[in-house]
């Protein structure tokens, strides 16, 4: 009997592991498909950390001793670059595609409300996705910050419209920022890799019930969403999970 309780509590354990590879071996596979050299990464990170424990060893005349050390290490700076790299490979998959800021605050941590619908759009013209403009929604203690995408023009005119149709209904103490999707370092213009990073910054101002409360009352103003601009379905856009949590 004590045989089989052992025998079945490793079958979990072992179910963990395989699970794990799994996960690790798909966070590989996706972020290949955009940084081939992803794997040639690895391997220098590994080597590396393997050549410093081996010359600490030789320095202190336990070569052998550091090498078995060094193993593990190796192990870990491989994990640690693909983390880095599928990452940035995730970010890099979504640049460009419209509804990428919706896609981009999917990583945003618990604490945050947010929208990967937008909260507001327009076209220039019926089916050209270059020329849409959206803004995007998230809501926790910094207040509530849009997020614009598109032409710089459209899609500052749509977020201020929306900025004082928010300001109105959340209320004067309830902070509302605008950011907008750029390359360019100009004024409250982020890039998409860097969107979840700058709104978990930001100062905390509001609690958390009150965040609740601004959620909900921001919600019950739904209902007159614009029509998206034809062609265009925020939704495809997705960022690999695992690979924003570093697998």
């Amino acid at each position: 009997m004590a045989r089989k309780k052992s025998a079945k509590s490793t079958e979990p354990k072992k179910a963990g592991r395989f699970r794990q590879l799994g996960q690790i071996r798909e966070v590989f596979t996706a972020a290949r498909s955009v940084d081939p050299l992803i794997g040639w990464w690895m391997a220098l990170a590994a080597v590396g950390a393997l050549a410093v424990m081996v010359v600490i060893g030789l320095l202190v005349n336990m070569p052998i001793y550091f090498l078995i050390l060094g193993l593990p290490l190796a192990a870990l700076a491989a994990s640690m670059t693909l983390s880095i790299r599928a990452k940035r490979a995730a970010y890099k998959s979504i640049e460009g595609k419209p509804g990428a800021a919706g896609a981009a605050l999917s990583s945003l941590r618990k604490g945050w409300y947010f929208e990967q619908q937008p909260v507001a759009a327009e076209a220039g013209r019926a089916g050209d996705m270059a020329s849409a403009a959206m803004v995007f929604r998230a809501t926790g203690r910094p207040g509530v910050v849009l997020v614009a995408e598109g032409p710089t023009v459209r899609a500052t005119k749509l977020a201020e419209a929306e900025r004082k149709k928010i300001s109105r209904i959340a209320g004067a103490s309830v902070p509302v920022t605008v950011l907008r999707i750029g390359e360019g370092g100009g004024k409250d213009e982020v890039s998409i890799r860097k969107v979840a990073n700058k709104l978990q910054r930001m100062k905390s101002v509001l609690t958390k019930e009150e965040v609740a409360a601004v959620n909900k009352r921001l919600k019950a103003m739904g209902g007159m969403r614009p029509p998206l601009p034809a062609g265009i379905d925020p939704n495809r856009v997705r960022m690999d999970r695992k690979a924003m949590r570093g697998h």
